[in-house]
């Protein structure tokens, strides 16, 4: 069975690995996917991100999850632009997420940034996921 939606799939077991209440979760590495572990570390959403080899020798990211007051840091993470409708916009039509309080993640010309940094540096591009 093949994979269509990486993305998707990586941001499923990080929902999954909280949820689970595990330290920790690994997926297969890939230069988009540790873009966005880069950005859930910078905003505090997870404690650690790496890059490890599995025991087959690929590289994989591992990544800590975070937990406050024993629970999940993350509360929702929502794919927005999928496989079959792509979803992209400028800098001027960043959506905010909860008002402010969660965070787009954004893939542009200069690699996966959030909609803060993304609207600071006028720069748009296709919206991957939102994070609260």
């Amino acid at each position: 069975m093949s994979v269509h939606d990486t993305i998707g799939d990586f941001i499923t077991v990080i929902r999954n690995a909280g949820l689970a209440g595990k330290s920790s979760c690994s997926y297969p590495h890939s230069n988009l996917r540790a873009g966005l572990a880069k950005v859930l570390k910078d905003r505090g959403f997870v404690t650690d991100c790496r890059e490890a080899a599995n025991e087959k020798g690929f590289k994989s990211i591992e990544i800590q999850l975070k937990y406050v007051s024993g629970k999940h840091a993350i509360k929702g993470i929502n794919r927005i632009s999928t496989p079959g409708r792509r979803s992209y916009c400028g800098y001027r039509d960043i959506p905010s997420v909860l008002g402010g309080l969660g965070i787009s993640i954004i893939s542009t010309p200069q690699g996966i940034i959030d909609n803060r940094t993304a609207r600071k540096e006028k720069l748009g591009g296709e919206l991957l996921c939102s994070v609260w």
